[in-house]
């Protein structure tokens, strides 16, 4: 019996082998057998509504041709308030403010549909007066300064005395447009470049402008849109600034004061210092 246990423990590990293996066939038969499942997805496309759009980059004060716009689709859903469908109702209008190209074109930002003409009267404030001003190159900051800045305005002028005072007139000012003319050098009579500022400004800084450019000499300084805060200063003159690169007096070493104290003894009397 001893001697055939290990023929019966091969037969038995034959048999539980082929078992397994007959098992793992049907399985494998029976994943064939079953089809798999196909999801069918279907494609579903948008409608979009066509409305009108920049066809390149526009500036402010632009009036607007059909060459200059087209149409593109967009959804229902997602259209922008005060869109135009069509090409037709934008002809003429005036812009207020830049566009890039494929920018949908709305009403806020679009002049009165009252104004036909483009450049600084379309962007003018209703209330306010458009006023140009003759500066040089280093005033008018060239590379910096654009329409549609901030510049805070000064002039250099003689105050009370014989001293020069320069002196912040008007600040937050808005920058129109910018623009170069020809005039006559006195001297040779040959024509020269003078660089020309539009400002935005109301009636009363249209007046202290004029007798700032007339009265001495304009500086412009470039200030953040962020910064909208207004401060009235006192103005530098010539004696504020010498004064900051004086040197300032040595101080005087204060006197060690010492404590005196009067001992009374009978008719005697001493004083004690310390």
């Amino acid at each position: 019996m001893f001697q055939n246990r290990p023929v019966l423990f091969m037969g038995l590990a034959v048999g539980i082998a082929l078992v397994t293996t007959i098992l793992i066939y049907n399985w494998l038969q029976q994943q064939k057998q079953q089809s798999p499942q196909v999801v069918e997805q279907k494609m579903v496309t948008v409608e979009g509504i066509p409305i009108a759009v920049a066809g390149a980059d526009m500036a402010w004060g632009t009036p607007i041709t059909k060459e200059m716009i087209r149409e593109v689709p967009f959804p229902q859903e997602h259209l922008p308030d005060g869109h135009f469908k069509k090409l037709e109702d934008l002809q003429g209008r005036v812009l207020l403010s830049a566009v890039k190209r494929h920018e949908p074109i709305l009403e806020s930002k679009l002049a009165p549909i009252d104004i036909k003409n483009g450049g600084v009267i379309a962007v003018l404030d209703p209330e306010k007066r458009a006023m140009a001003v003759k500066v040089n190159q280093v005033v008018a900051l060239p590379g910096f300064i654009k329409p549609g800045d901030r510049v805070d305005i000064m002039v250099t002028m003689s105050g009370s005395g014989k001293e020069k005072i320069t002196k912040t007139v008007l600040e937050n000012m808005h920058v129109l447009a910018i623009g170069t003319q020809l005039e006559r050098h006195r001297a040779d009579g040959k024509p020269t470049p003078v660089k020309i500022i539009t400002f935005e400004v109301s009636l009363e800084e249209a007046e202290m402008l004029a007798m700032a450019s007339n009265g001495g000499q304009l500086r412009f300084a470039l200030r953040s849109p962020l910064n909208t805060e207004l401060k009235k200063t006192r103005g530098a003159t010539m004696p504020n600034l010498r004064a900051m690169f004086q040197a300032a007096p040595p101080k005087r070493k204060a006197k060690r004061t010492r404590n005196r104290v009067e001992v009374i003894k009978g008719n005697s009397k001493s004083v004690v210092k310390f």
